[in-house]
């Protein structure tokens, strides 16, 4: 923290990986007064003013719950099984919590559910995040070939296709993308119906081995 003038005026720089963060404050005390006062920086959000701290807040002891019998290779079981229905990872972690009353699987199993999925060779293609985003992409383009004059919605898709891009970049950063995985909004639909047509194979195609597995035991 150092002080331009005189008067109140600070300047505080937060250097991060991504970049510098600059924050002016002015106040009306003078600078000889007012010593080393450290301001808190919120982070905004990306595409509004709010500065919310909304969020959850997980219990600090970490083992299983006493209520729960099941063991970790019969929930890691269930997690495989359900996946293979076509379920997303957030979407098994709702159905355990609700239904088996498991309130976290890293508790119990030590790792997440997108873990033990890609361990087990059934993690999604393309992120659930970066997916979501797509698919809201595609469906306001949609909206967009009915509704040509609706501006507003023009600028919405322009703020949520910036939300792809950056996420996409640290998604190839990251190595859960590949290299040379670029989002084009041509392609963009085609890339969804692909991957929902891919999760329905995948589920008939295990049906039908079931079955022939059950017909070949009789």
């Amino acid at each position: 923290i150092f002080f331009l003038n005189d008067t109140a005026t600070t300047e505080i720089y937060t250097r991060s990986l991504v970049g510098s963060v600059r924050c002016v404050q002015e106040t009306g005390i003078n600078a000889e007064y007012m010593g080393f006062n450290y301001l808190r920086i919120t982070m905004g959000r990306m595409h509004s003013w709010g500065k919310g701290i909304s969020r959850r807040c997980l219990p600090y002891k970490k083992t299983p719950p006493n209520w729960l019998q099941l063991s970790i290779q019969d929930l890691c079981e269930q997690i495989c099984k359900l996946a293979r229905k076509g379920m997303t990872p957030s979407q098994i972690g709702v159905l355990l919590r609700d239904s088996h009353g498991i309130p976290q699987v890293k508790y119990i199993t030590g790792s997440k559910i997108l873990r033990i999925l890609k361990k087990h060779g059934l993690g999604p293609k393309i992120p659930e995040d970066l997916f979501h985003l797509i698919k809201k992409a595609v469906s306001i383009r949609k909206h967009l070939e009915r509704n040509r004059k609706d501006k507003d919605t023009k600028f919405r898709l322009i703020l949520v296709e910036s939300r792809i891009h950056r996420l996409a970049r640290y998604y190839r950063l990251s190595e859960q993308l590949p290299a040379n995985w670029k989002y084009q909004s041509a392609t963009a639909s085609a890339l969804i119906s692909q991957q929902v047509i891919q999760l329905i194979r995948d589920y008939s195609q295990k049906k039908k081995k079931k079955k022939k597995k059950y017909s070949a035991l009789i």
